[in-house]
């Protein structure tokens, strides 16, 4: 592997931002998804509660949790 081959840091999911990642903002969507299976947002600080209240609307948030550099979040 080469470093051109290395991944990036993990950046923040809202759209255009390309700030690091500082929380994993974990939902489901009950009509799509089993029970169990766990999606991941990554969000900045910045953009940390609107990605938490966007799905938290729509009943799919599970949690807001700090962020793991190499966890299966990433």
């Amino acid at each position: 592997m080469t470093s051109n081959d290395a991944p990036g840091p993990a950046i923040c999911s809202a759209k255009g931002c390309r700030a690091p990642a500082a929380w994993s903002v974990v939902w489901n969507n009950p009509k799509l998804h089993e029970p169990d299976r766990r999606k991941v947002w990554l969000a900045c600080e910045e953009h940390r509660q609107h990605l938490a209240e966007f799905l938290d609307l729509r009943g799919f948030l599970i949690t807001v949790e700090p962020f793991q550099p190499g966890t299966p979040a990433q």
